[in-house]
């Protein structure tokens, strides 16, 4: 699976260069999926968030307002209940999945619950695009300071890539600088503290960092 991690969606020409030279072809041609599971497991999150993604509204024009050839809604807690017959072919026939954010915890206990987490690897062609959640469940650890899903047994998530993400790097009150630091400082692994400008493109195991705006690398 091809990589695009970022904190606040496609908000640029650099990004969105990167993501149409990982789909390979124009935005307008593609089929794309999205994913609001993440949404559900945090505080600030509900139906009308929900409603703004799959409606693709002004908040969200930076992910499913892109102008995809077709967009469809993938809800990963519906999917124990209707068999791998019907999803999994949904899924194979995107060419990108649309990963908004909420609690990635919450997102990676219904990847995994879901059988998604097991389809991943088999799709070596699908573009991941993830905001802020939706790019962080792709990595070990969020650290405490993230988790937000009252029944999240930790901090680990799926482990995909090897650093961990600290998103929203200036846009709130608790996530300067100095925040980020302090976060990546308690982790062990290495990180990227990113902000709306910046995406972490990954493509087998090469990661490169896009960014208009501010980001900074972490040893571990």
């Amino acid at each position: 699976m091809k990589l695009l991690l970022t904190s606040g969606g496609v908000t640029n020409p650099s990004i969105r260069s990167a993501l149409v030279q990982l789909l390979g072809k124009p935005i307008d041609e593609c089929r794309a999926l999205c994913i609001p599971t993440a949404q559900w497991g945090h505080p600030m999150c509900g139906p009308a968030s929900v409603r703004g993604l799959a409606a693709a509204e002004p908040l969200w024009q930076h992910l499913t307002g892109l102008g995809w050839g077709t967009l469809g809604i993938l809800e990963l807690t519906a999917l124990p209940t209707i068999g791998t017959d019907r999803w999994v072919p949904w899924v194979r026939d995107a060419d990108v999945l649309l990963v908004d954010g909420g609690d990635a915890t919450y997102l990676c206990h219904w990847m995994r619950e879901s059988g998604l987490a097991d389809l991943l690897p088999s799709m070596p062609d699908t573009v991941w695009v993830g905001v802020s959640a939706g790019s962080m469940v792709m990595t070990p650890r969020i650290g405490t300071y993230f988790v937000e899903w009252p029944s999240a047994p930790d901090d680990r998530t799926l482990g995909v890539v090897d650093f961990s993400i600290f998103p929203h790097l200036d846009a709130f009150p608790g996530n300067t600088m100095a925040d980020a630091e302090r976060w990546a400082a308690s982790l062990g692994v290495p990180s990227y503290a990113i902000d709306e400008q910046t995406a972490v493109k990954v493509v087998d195991g090469t990661v490169e960092v896009i960014s208009e705006g501010r980001w900074k690398e972490f040893g571990a």
